[in-house]
């Protein structure tokens, strides 16, 4: 008569031949390693050189125009009295029979274009003005002020801050330069006193 194992040492055997199994796997996994480890070469950093890959966030700190658009053209400039006659005669605003020296730039390509910020700063005036159109004023570092008139789709608010080259605005019309039609009207105000703004785009901001 044929002896049979109880069912307790059956189950005692299968597992001790599984972990006899898993043992012998894993035991084979390291001398496998610790074989083909001489090849590899351990590093205290990523493998990816994230300077050559990656595009890092700039830290330009140049002033920029306030635009975007590359065809934008200046059509009417910024007075100064050194200047010869016909770009004086360009920088004479003539409104309900008054002549106006231009105190800023305005710039136009016809349609209407994106107003960006010139530089990071603080919105300090939104508001709309009869004359002037929507307006928007922002404080930088170093005591500029930029003022952008006759806008239109204004997106920023009093007490936002913003940043270099974001969208504040588009271009629109404005009732003292309504010949010029769609344009943006800026000044740049440096220390409480107007400045020519052709003068400062691309200037670190530590320079002005």
């Amino acid at each position: 008569m044929k002896r049979q194992l109880k069912r307790p040492v059956v189950y005692s055997l299968y597992a001790i031949s599984f972990i006899l199994l898993v043992g012998g796997i894993v035991l084979l996994g390291f001398a496998t390693r610790r074989d083909t480890d001489e090849n590899f070469e351990y590093v205290s950093r990523g493998i990816l050189d994230y300077e050559e890959y990656v595009q890092v966030v700039t830290t330009n700190n140049t002033v920029i125009r306030p635009y975007l658009d590359s065809d934008i053209q200046i059509v009417k400039n910024y007075y100064d009295y050194t200047a010869d006659a016909p770009a004086q005669q360009n920088s004479i605003i003539f409104y309900e029979n008054t002549y106006i020296p231009s105190s800023g730039v305005s710039y136009s390509n016809g349609k209407q274009f994106d107003v960006v910020a010139i530089y990071d700063g603080k919105v300090i005036d939104v508001k709309e003005d009869d004359i002037l159109g929507k307006t928007v004023s922002i404080e930088h570092s170093n005591g500029m002020i930029s003022n952008y008139q006759s806008l239109s789709d204004v997106t920023v608010s009093k007490d936002d801050n913003v940043v270099k080259g974001q969208i504040i605005a588009k271009s629109s019309t404005s009732n003292i330069s309504a010949d010029l039609g769609n344009h943006l009207y800026f000044e740049l105000v440096i220390n409480g006193e107007c400045v020519n703004p052709e003068n400062y785009y691309g200037k670190s901001i530590d320079e002005i």
